[in-house]
């Protein structure tokens, strides 16, 4: 596999780096041409917004990527935000060296959050699926055509989730126990889960964490001092987090099988 870290791969656009963005992006292109296909065919701009869904879909996977090249287990220079707990040692500094590498943890500390709020964008577009049979059906369109564009965005949509929670958990976990994996990535299972919930039923969008964040506020506040009255959103966030932890451990444990 391509390294990430390479001056040669740098000097490459992100979704064409190695040979897994190559195929990644020949896939969402793929998506994309089928929407276009659609639009032409029927004169309706119906499937336009998975577009933009795969878009944001996209921005946690570029994230990590790009968290993973900047922080990752490669890298044991001292200038590593994480350099100090791979070595187990912690080296002298000067005060300049010192104050620069705490920046370097802000800012690791505040993409990954941001990485929070974007990652449930991508597991969202399993729920696209209901596009189905919601009336945007069309007369001209083989009903074969629409279950493969959605399927389609689906699939790269929950890939793009896989892959970024993969790099994101090699980021924080570099030598992880079996326990300690299952308790990073279950609460991130959880805040997913959450997060398609509020996107499909509230209508929420990440970004109104910043436009209208009294409002998603008091709502989620509610969901958690009334879980007997809100029991039909947490039976659907244990649901999915259970079966996106599955579909990451099967797609983990896959991948080694086929390799």
């Amino acid at each position: 596999m391509q390294d990430l870290t390479s001056p040669v791969a740098f000097r490459k656009p992100l979704f064409l780096r190695t040979e897994l963005d190559r195929m990644l992006t020949s896939s969402m292109c793929f998506s994309c041409m089928l929407v276009f296909i659609r639009v032409i065919h029927t004169g309706r701009p119906i499937f336009i917004f998975m577009i933009w869904n795969l878009f944001l879909a996209y921005i946690p996977y570029a994230l990590s990527t790009w968290l993973t090249a900047r922080y990752g287990p490669h890298r044991d220079d001292s200038t590593s935000p994480l350099s100090d707990q791979r070595r187990g040692s912690r080296p002298a500094l000067t005060f300049r060296a010192w104050t620069r590498r705490l920046r370097k943890r802000r800012l690791l500390i505040v993409l990954s959050l941001v990485w929070l709020l974007f990652i449930p964008n991508a597991f969202y577009m399993l729920t696209d699926l209901y596009h189905l049979n919601d009336g945007s059906r069309h007369s001209r369109v083989p009903e074969w055509f629409d279950l493969a564009l959605i399927l389609s965005f689906a699939f790269n949509g929950l890939l793009l989730g896989v892959l970024s929670v993969r790099q994101m958990e090699r980021l924080f976990l570099p030598n992880p126990t079996t326990i300690g994996s299952w308790i990073f990535l279950y609460p991130i299972m959880v805040l997913n889960a959450l997060g398609v919930y509020t996107g499909r039923y509230l209508r929420y969008n990440s970004w109104d964490i910043i436009s209208d964040p009294w409002q998603l506020l008091r709502d989620m506040i509610s969901m958690v001092i009334h879980p007997l009255r809100n029991h039909p959103v947490w039976s659907m966030v244990l649901c999915f987090s259970i079966l996106l932890m599955l579909i990451y451990r099967l797609l983990q444990r896959g991948s080694k099988a086929l390799a």
